[in-house]
């Protein structure tokens, strides 16, 4: 199953009087494993910044004048999302703002069936406790410390380990644990029998396994996808 991790950042809280998208980060998972495959771009609003927001993200008008409009990066968005489900946090506050944006570009909405809110998930796993992605990092042992601001890439790569928790964490065990097959049962009443473990055997090239490795360096001494490369490995 593919999934993409989706976050942006924008110029206000609501599209609907004129608030537009700055900045959107995608991260691809499959198989709830990354795959190093990532989507990152900015975008000239062609309007002011609030206040509030600049001082969430940091990004400035300044900075943003020389960036494509949305409409130069809408196409290669969706051919990068492609059928996938989207992963995020308070979706409907994205899902919102990218519908507003692909309203403008004469693109068909996104569908909320496909996407899975990790806000939700994690009030469901955790009712009545903080479930902004700062707590759920403290919660989880998350490294979020180069979140100094909100960045749309950065909070991607941080909510794909988050999603990874809520979903079951480290027992979901990215499809690499060894797996129980039954032995053949003997004749006799009363025998014990012992599974017998399969070794695991990896389907990644080279390239794919460098490309993997040189993702979990980015991610911090903390990431969670340290837990499942070897010592060796570990960069």
């Amino acid at each position: 199953m593919r999934e993409i991790v989706l976050d942006t950042e924008t110029t206000g809280t609501d599209p609907a009087a004129g608030d537009r998208i700055i900045e959107i980060g995608c991260v691809e998972l499959v198989k709830q494993f990354p795959t190093g495959r990532t989507f990152h771009a900015y975008v000239n609003p062609q309007r002011s910044v609030s206040h509030g927001a600049f001082n969430v993200h940091g990004l400035s008008e300044a900075f943003l004048a020389d960036k494509p409009i949305f409409a130069a990066i809408a196409d290669p968005l969706l051919e990068f999302v492609a059928d996938g489900r989207l992963v995020i946090h308070n979706a409907g506050f994205d899902i919102a703002f990218l519908n507003a944006e692909f309203s403008r570009t004469g693109h068909p909405p996104l569908d909320m069936m496909r996407v899975v809110d990790t806000l939700t998930l994690a009030r469901r796993r955790h009712p009545g406790a903080p479930n902004n992605l700062d707590a759920l990092c403290t919660r989880y042992g998350i490294d979020n410390s180069r979140r100094t601001k909100h960045g749309a890439l950065l909070d991607a790569e941080i909510l794909s380990e988050v999603y990874i928790e809520l979903i079951g964490g480290k027992q979901a065990d990215l499809g690499l644990s060894l797996r129980p097959i039954p032995a053949p049962a003997q004749p006799g009443a009363g025998d014990i029998i012992v599974p017998r473990l399969r070794e695991p055997v990896s389907r990644l090239t080279d390239p794919e396994r460098e490309t993997h490795l040189a993702f979990i360096a980015t991610l911090g001494e903390n990431a969670v996808w340290r837990d499942y490369i070897s010592p060796a490995e570990r960069p």
